[in-house]
């Protein structure tokens, strides 16, 4: 007997407006309430509040929920600092005061560590740095308004799209944001403003950066004032004419200064985005590490060297595995820049087992992770089994802290350190340093 497809039918969602009594913030910033012991999470409730929400979202597990308006309001809240606030997806947790968004983190930080059976040690002081003008990066979306034939010039709408017009950001670095108005304007009098694709905004220590994504060649003129505008105010200027292509047209090669060695970089490449935080971060994983002469440290993950060439200044030999080859190169040339000899970089897939590889048979002292938001599932095994003394891993999700750690303490090591680092303030993103020892 034939059998026809039937869809589901889309389970509907309760839209009547609902009081309900938020007890916890989730470990992205959201509040969370419960409705017949389910979780329900609403972006922009804190701890203590009563709120109005109407669910729009409802699954099995869990369900989401707008907040309409507030019965009752924390004492911990605040105005927001932006007026792009509401609904500019950049920033999550400007209505929650600066100190308390710090012991929510720590909190969920431990909660979570805690639930995956990690018992930790000390729970050092948070790093911290200022709470505005501190990010040295900005993306910034172009798309032309066809009601209106002018460029919208902003940042994503929260789980949207959509485009914010921004002319000025406070969380953005001071160097960077004085640049939206006439950046805008420029962009918005080019005939083949519909060619262009995006902007990237990034402070280096020798300069501002400014690098435009476009989809067709620029006429003469066009191109013309950009160098002028460029010239005008000192900028580094590239151009991207396609993903893969980047043409330096003006300025200095950019770099940021760490413990006293240049870090070259372009602006397709990851850098901290939080400069103090960055320069403090570094400082502690190589105190953590308590590193002596002697010593050959493995550097998981290592990007452009932000960890691994201040770490050769101070040991034996450093080894630096990252996964893209273009940050390889870059990371080889940043050494020899720096007249370091004793750091090798190598090329690898750490998403998968490592053992085979010439550096996982070297025997090391002490062992540095910096992994993305994914973790390191992959790598643990190899290093656990290279049986280092002591193991620093950097973590911009604590979840996957928390699972990758599981694995290190089933071969003998024990968290002895776990810290807070305050990289991204006014958003839900956890950072975390841990220290484990053999």
């Amino acid at each position: 007997m034939a059998q026809f497809f039937k869809p589901k039918k889309k389970a509907s969602v309760n839209t009547k407006h609902q009081s309900v009594d938020v007890v916890r913030l989730d470990h992205n910033g959201a509040g969370i309430a419960f409705v017949d012991k389910k979780p329900v999470f609403i972006e922009g409730a804190l701890p203590g509040e009563k709120a109005i929400i109407q669910f729009i979202e409802q699954k099995k597990q869990f369900s989401r929920a707008k907040l309409i308006k507030l019965a009752q309001k924390s004492e911990k809240r605040q105005t927001p600092i932006c007026q792009h606030y509401h609904e500019c997806g950049g920033c999550n947790l400007q209505h929650l005061q600066h100190e308390e968004q710090i012991v929510a983190k720590n909190e969920k930080l431990q909660e979570l560590m805690k639930k995956q059976g990690v018992s930790q040690g000390e729970m050092v002081q948070p790093i911290m740095g200022e709470e505005l003008s501190y990010r040295r990066r900005a993306r910034i979306s172009l798309m032309i308004n066809k009601q209106t034939n002018q460029l919208d010039f902003g940042f994503r709408k929260k789980q949207s799209k959509a485009i914010v017009n921004v002319r000025h950001c406070p969380v953005l670095v001071q160097e960077l944001d004085q640049h939206l108005e006439s950046l805008f304007t420029l962009l918005n009098q080019l005939k083949g403003k519909k060619n262009l694709g995006h902007v990237e905004l990034v402070q280096a220590d020798n300069g501002s950066v400014l690098l435009i994504r476009h989809v067709a060649d620029f006429n003469e003129k066009d191109q013309q004032a950009i160098v002028n505008y460029c010239e005008e105010r000192n900028l580094i200027l590239y151009l991207m004419p396609e993903a893969d292509v980047l043409n330096h047209v003006r300025g200095e090669e950019p770099f940021y200064l760490i413990d006293g060695t240049k870090i070259y970089f372009t602006p397709k490449d990851f850098i901290q985005v939080n400069r103090n935080v960055n320069e403090q971060m570094v400082e502690q994983a190589l105190s953590w590490l308590d590193l002596n002469e002697n010593d050959s440290v493995l550097d998981l993950f290592c990007g452009l060297g932000n960890f691994s060439l201040p770490l050769a200044k101070k040991v034996k030999t450093v080894v630096g595995i990252e996964g893209v080859d273009d940050m390889v190169q870059r990371a080889k040339l940043n050494a020899e820049r720096n007249h370091l000899s004793n750091v090798s970089f190598y090329q690898a897939n750490l998403e998968e087992e490592a053992s085979d590889q010439v550096w996982a048979s070297t025997k090391f002292t002490k062992i540095l992770l910096d992994p993305a938001r994914a973790g390191a599932a992959g790598v643990m095994e190899t290093v656990a089994k290279l049986t280092p003394q002591t193991v620093v891993y950097v973590s911009c999700n604590p979840a996957t802290l928390a699972r990758d750690s599981q694995l290190l303490i089933q071969h003998g090591f024990k968290l002895t350190r776990l810290g807070m680092l305050d990289m991204f303030p006014h958003t839900g993103h956890l950072e975390s340093m841990a220290l484990f020892e053999r």
